[in-house]
C-alpha cells in the first residue's frame, strides 16, 4: 500500500468524502457502495439510529422510497395547453356512434336483460 492510502473503514480527514457501503453481507446481495460528505453522513446516522436501523438498511429504505416517488411521479400524464384542448373537445363533441359501436350497445344491453 502506497503512502496515504488507506484500507479499510474508519474516520477520514475532515472534506473527504466517506463511503457508505452495503457489502453483500448476505448471499445474492451485490454489494453496493456510495460516497458521502462527511456532514450529510452523520445526519444519515442520527435518522438511522432514531429509526433503530442500521445505516445501510436506512439508506436502502430511502433509496427505495425515493426511487417508488420518481417512478410514480413520471408515470402522471402530463398534457401540453393543446393536448388538454384536444381532449376536451373530443369529450364534448362527441361524433356519433358508428355501426360498430351501435351493435357493441345492442349486445350490451341484451346481455344485461337477460342476467336480470
Amino acid at each position: 500500500m502506497r503512502a496515504g492510502h488507506r484500507r479499510g473503514p474508519g474516520p477520514r480527514r475532515s472534506g473527504i468524502p466517506s463511503a457508505i457501503s452495503a457489502a453483500g453481507h448476505e448471499r445474492g446481495r451485490p454489494p453496493f457502495e456510495a460516497r458521502i460528505a462527511p456532514d450529510t453522513l452523520a445526519i444519515v446516522k442520527r435518522a438511522a439510529e432514531i429509526q433503530g436501523r442500521s445505516v445501510s438498511d436506512f439508506v436502502v429504505a430511502a433509496a427505495q422510497e425515493a426511487a417508488h416517488r420518481a417512478i410514480e411521479e413520471a408515470q402522471i400524464i402530463r398534457l401540453s395547453v393543446e393536448d388538454q384542448r384536444m381532449i376536451a373537445d373530443a369529450i364534448l363533441n362527441q361524433p356519433p356512434p358508428n355501426s360498430a359501436l351501435q351493435r357493441a350497445i345492442r349486445r350490451h344491453r341484451s346481455i344485461i336483460k337477460s342476467s336480470q
